[in-house]
């Protein structure tokens, strides 16, 4: 893996509590200009296209939750590890839902309250992060 992380201002680009940063982004929208992530997390109803990275797939329906749960977890804990040390992204079609309540998660096992995790991730990744009652409250219960 990688020692260089993403840069802290980069479009999508979010720093956990403990000051590792993760990349949220949309599947719809090209690939940002710069580096490429090391790890990709990817939760989607379908297999999305190859990447020339490490990645690893959740099968998760938009507005839904993953099919996975266990495995939705233990993919968080594998994710936290890697940011830090390497560049991991989280993403989904969209941008905004599935990632934002997977950032949600991440942050909680990062330290924050879970009851204080959506407001992080939408004061600092997306505004309309994490779409649905049953993520927040999903969020809410998670770890």
């Amino acid at each position: 893996m990688a020692s260089v992380t993403w840069q802290p201002d980069a479009p999508g680009v979010m720093r956990l509590p403990s000051g590792r940063l993760v990349r949220g982004r949309s599947l719809r929208h090209p690939l940002p200009a710069g580096p490429k992530p090391d790890f990709g997390l990817y939760l989607q109803g379908r297999e999305p296209g190859p990447v020339q990275w490490d990645s690893r797939r959740i099968r998760w329906r938009d507005f839904w939750l993953p099919s996975d749960r266990a495995g939705f977890a233990q993919a968080l804990r594998d994710l936290l590890e890697r940011a830090g040390s390497g560049r991991v992204e989280v993403a989904c079609t969209g941008g905004v839902g599935r990632t934002g309540t997977a950032l949600a998660c991440l942050v909680v096992l990062d330290g924050v309250p879970n009851d204080k995790a959506v407001a992080y991730v939408r004061e600092h990744y997306a505004h309309r992060a994490v779409e649905t009652p049953w993520q927040r409250r999903f969020v809410a219960r998670f770890g």
